[in-house]
């Protein structure tokens, strides 16, 4: 089946909690070592070819979190780095269109297909991009630019973070957005 997707005028990356604090060794196992490179190369895309990206952080309210400003582990990953000029969205909870103006730039903008990478694939990723949907924007998951941990059930068992990435975008895929890969975007 081809999924391949046209960029135009009206595109936008969105770029979700792609920052320093995933890097701690602590979070356990997590799939797609590459995801940050392949954020990288979307990102040079879109300003290759003058799109909008968009940059969203998040911004715990918890003391001990490393998603703390001020912190080093809040900052953005190298590979994501916003230009002069690109929005940034500080967000508190896992959606990046609940207690921000996302959505309110993106229709003033005029922007209604949104390609969204980051982290983690089962958290803010899927949560925003199951809003996206329901909002009526046009949602692409790009899978090879996401990426997530290891989880846990109630029980203790342990669930790959494979299995937990492919469940999630699964269950996305057709009912809230459609899941593609980088490779399966085009420019125009």
């Amino acid at each position: 089946m081809d999924k391949k997707v046209a960029t135009d005028k009206r595109s936008a990356l969105l770029v979700i909690d792609v920052q320093k604090a995933w890097d701690d060794p602590g979070l356990g196992h997590r799939n797609n070592p590459n995801a940050e490179y392949r954020t990288a190369d979307l990102i040079r895309e879109f300003r290759d070819h003058g799109l909008k990206i968009i940059h969203v952080r998040h911004f715990s309210y918890d003391e001990r979190s490393p998603f703390r400003p001020g912190m080093q582990s809040f900052e953005f990953k190298d590979q994501a780095l916003p230009a002069e000029g690109e929005i940034v969205i500080t967000k508190r909870v896992n959606s990046a269109f609940i207690g921000t103006d996302l959505d309110v730039i993106l229709r003033r903008l005029d922007l209604r297909r949104i390609f969204v990478v980051g982290l983690t694939t089962d958290h803010c990723v899927s949560t925003t991009v199951r809003m996206a949907g329901n909002m009526g924007f046009e949602a692409y998951l790009v899978e090879d630019a996401c990426a997530t941990f290891d989880r846990s059930d109630p029980w203790g068992r342990v669930i790959p973070a494979e299995t937990v990435h492919l469940v999630n975008i699964a269950s996305i895929d057709g009912e809230f957005g459609k899941v593609i890969r980088s490779s399966d975007i085009s420019y125009e």
